[in-house]
């Protein structure tokens, strides 16, 4: 797969509870709006107050969902997740939701955005921990042993044990929860449907299947929704520390985040950044899609023309036919290819969101030049990213992070381009909300204590199973969901956590 030169995507997730209402084609719609926040699997759980199905498998939501396999999940309830990996290697058995069963011999399945801090010392207290190879796991796993306690009550015992970032929706047969953690770092939304209710991650999901924005989920806070309505206690203090990189790159320009519009945000960013980085030239253009809005920003402040320069190829996506050695020298060509006759002796401002290993920014500033670029001025809408990310972003260890151990001269020179300037940590959280913002991948100042316990993907998972599948791999393992779709209330796979399980 080739290089993005960004922070790797968290995860999405989207719960409804609609009697009458097709569940499983508003999870599908729902989570095909939160694509951009992991393609790697998808799956939903989709429940009818007696039963409880899960089906999930590898690839993109279009690729892992057909009406053929939507026309068996039928329920009024369900929740549904796409996700990039952070706890668990990039397989079959860690996509989500998770399932497990529980005493009394009901079902349970969970769906999680973010990662857990302290997820190796929580497994150590499990009796069954050799089965868990996620954090996520992990959690359903301690709902499953609270065997005297209702499912609520038992989210609610075992929530305040967590540390780390999550945002959860969790479900059994009748009734789905959503909880955020007490930093709120990733974000949690709740919408009303004229029967019913939804919960997701980000406010352009309840657009997508016609849901009115009610409000978020509080940091620290549980919610629940079923026959009831919707209900909500308080699981612990609210300490807010929400996600920056949400408002830079995560997520979607048409979202609203604590009450600010994405794209206006970034392209606030972008304006802040013309005052702080000034540089004169004759053409802005964006970096595609998220620098997009920034680079109208900066344009408008700077009185410098915004143009395309560089044509995105949206079709690309994950790429599960691996490149030939031609193909892969071409890089970064096949996503983007630049306009020359649009840049063609043009003094070029380059606006992007971050820079994480540099490998992308290089290849992009290289190419402008060969494109015939007459100067290459890099302008970047966040702080340099010197520290990694334990929650919930797949950032490289602080040794691969290229301004980790640089001067802004010396990245400039290793990328290429004639300068580079970065928007500042004060200008970013004021664009932002300016109150209850997490900078650790900036400052290294973690809000959550990360321990000294090994963190990383492979903290819980055998040798054997350790770095996933190779994308060339994922197609036969695509192949299993499909072929299966027309069997949900059959046996499960061989050997396997099922894959779709009927209760009683």
């Amino acid at each position: 797969m080739l290089d993005a030169d960004h922070p790797r995507e968290a995860c999405g997730v989207f719960g409804v509870w609609a009697p009458g209402e097709q569940v499983a084609n508003l999870v599908f719609y729902g989570l095909y709006a939160l694509q951009h926040r992991g393609q790697e699997s998808a799956g939903m759980a989709v429940g009818d107050a007696r039963t409880l199905l899960v089906y999930k498998d590898m690839g993109l939501v279009s690729r892992v969902f057909d009406e053929r396999t939507l026309a068996t999940l039928q329920g009024h309830l369900a929740i549904g997740h796409t996700r990039y990996s952070t706890t668990g290697g990039s397989r079959w058995e860690n996509a989500q939701p998770t399932f497990k069963t529980n005493a009394a011999g009901g079902g349970i399945a969970l769906a999680h955005n973010g990662n857990l801090t302290n997820t190796a010392e929580l497994a150590d207290e499990l009796e069954r921990h050799g089965s868990a190879t996620t954090d996520s796991d992990v959690v359903a796993e301690l709902l499953a042993a609270e065997a005297d306690l209702s499912l609520e009550e038992a989210i609610a015992r075992t929530l305040p044990r967590l540390r780390g970032a999550y945002s959860l929706l969790v479900m059994d047969e009748r009734t789905v929860y959503g909880a955020r953690d007490p930093h709120g770092v990733r974000p949690l939304c709740i919408g009303r449907l004229p029967g019913g209710w939804v919960i997701a991650s980000e406010t352009s999901a309840l657009d997508i299947v016609g849901a009115t924005f009610e409000r978020e989920v509080e940091p620290g806070e549980l919610v629940a929704v079923d026959e009831r309505g919707l209900r909500s206690r308080r699981f612990a203090p609210a300490t807010p520390a929400s996600c920056l990189f949400e408002y830079v790159y995560l997520a979607r320009a048409d979202s609203v985040l604590a009450g600010r519009n994405v794209h206006q945000v970034r392209r606030a960013l972008g304006a802040a950044l013309a005052r702080e980085a000034a540089v004169d030239a004759d053409l802005v253009i964006p970096v595609p899609d998220t620098a997009t809005s920034a680079a109208g920003g900066y344009a408008e402040a700077s009185g410098i023309p915004f143009g395309e320069g560089l044509m995105k190829n949206r079709y690309v996506g994950r790429t599960f036919i691996q490149p030939s050695q031609t193909i892969r020298q071409l890089g970064i060509r096949v996503k983007l290819n630049p306009l020359r006759e649009a840049i063609d002796g043009k003094r070029l401002v380059v606006i992007d969101d971050s820079i994480v290993r540099g490998n992308t920014t290089r290849a992009i500033v290289g190419m402008l030049r060969e494109a015939g670029a007459r100067e290459v001025h890099v302008r970047i809408t966040s702080p340099p990213v010197r520290w990694p990310c334990f929650y919930g972003i797949d950032m490289p260890t602080r040794g691969e992070l290229l301004a980790s151990g640089m001067t802004v001269d010396a990245v400039a020179a290793h990328i290429g381009a004639d300068s580079l300037g970065y928007l500042s940590l004060r200008a970013l959280v004021a664009a932002s909300g300016g109150d209850g913002l997490c900078t650790a991948c900036f400052t290294g100042d973690y809000p959550i204590p990360v321990g000294s316990r090994p963190l990383g993907k492979s903290v819980l998972e055998p040798p054997a199973a350790r770095g996933g599948l190779d994308p060339g791999d994922e197609e036969q393992a695509g192949a299993t969901g499909r072929e299966l779709a027309g069997l949900a209330a059959a046996r499960p796979a061989a050997g396997r956590e099922p894959w779709a399980e009927r209760r009683p």
